[in-house]
């Protein structure tokens, strides 16, 4: 299907996955970094960002949006990109490695290793954060402190955000259709198949939205030691730019 995307740089594709309410311009901390050595493809997802909502017929689940990345890159004519993910993004990234459509994949705190109960703090966090996109006035968000607060369950450290940048994000989130229903459906999310094609998962110091002893459970799921993003939280591209590219380029 038809998505919104930005492009930049020259070489081998690597295409780049946002986030539940989220944008593709939660990338833009690492874009250039990363196209200075590949083209990279930051995508919205359906419902998300700018690009249009699924068909009616299709449920947003985190299945159907990898479906939509497939069929993304197939309408590019892309074969087999590499693929890098964070979050809802990061379970995307790990089912396409699955179906062994993609080179390799590289997941920042994928979704999906939670208990019970870790999923319902997930939720009950994500929802409260997009009640809170809805209710508070942007210009709000110019105060620091406030910044602080808006940004604090996702990164660890909310100084080094561009105040633009969490008023854009702040918008999407608030504005995503594809958000609740998404939601909804992690409740029968489990991991997924053991993937065909090389992975890299990484997970974030400080991630309070996903805390990090589910790496354990993603390193068992994987079979290899999961890669710790020092001084990071749960969107760990804005908090170390260069570490999170180079953790990219090398799985790449």
């Amino acid at each position: 299907m038809e998505l919104a995307f930005e492009r930049r740089g020259s070489g081998a594709p690597l295409i780049l996955v946002h986030g539940i309410g989220h944008h593709w311009q939660g990338w833009l901390p690492v874009l250039d970094r990363l196209a200075a050595a590949r083209t990279v493809i930051a995508v919205d997802l359906p419902g998300f960002g700018v690009s249009p909502e699924l068909p009616p017929d299709i449920p947003y689940t985190a299945e159907s949006l990898a479906d939509a990345v497939e069929s993304f890159c197939a309408r590019l004519g892309i074969r087999e990109p590499a693929v890098a993910g964070n979050s809802l993004g990061g379970y995307v990234a790990l089912e396409l490695a699955s179906r062994g459509v993609v080179r390799s994949a590289v997941a920042l705190s994928p979704i999906s290793f939670w208990s019970r109960a870790e999923l319902l703090y997930c939720q009950a966090l994500l929802r409260a954060m997009r009640a809170s996109a809805r209710s508070l006035p942007l210009e709000r968000l110019d105060n620091r402190y406030v910044r602080t607060v808006a940004a604090g369950l996702l990164v660890a450290h909310p100084s080094r955000l561009d105040p633009a940048a969490l008023t854009a994000a702040t918008q999407a989130l608030g504005s995503a259709p594809g958000f609740d229903e998404t939601l909804e459906s992690f409740a029968g999310l489990m991991p997924p198949a053991p993937p065909k094609t090389p992975i890299t998962v990484a997970w974030g110091e400080h991630d309070r939205l996903l805390p990090r002893r589910q790496a354990v459970r993603a390193a068992r799921w994987s079979g290899q030691r999961v890669k710790l993003l020092k001084g990071c939280g749960h969107v760990p591209m804005s908090d170390d730019p260069e570490l999170v590219a180079r953790v990219i380029l090398e799985a790449a």
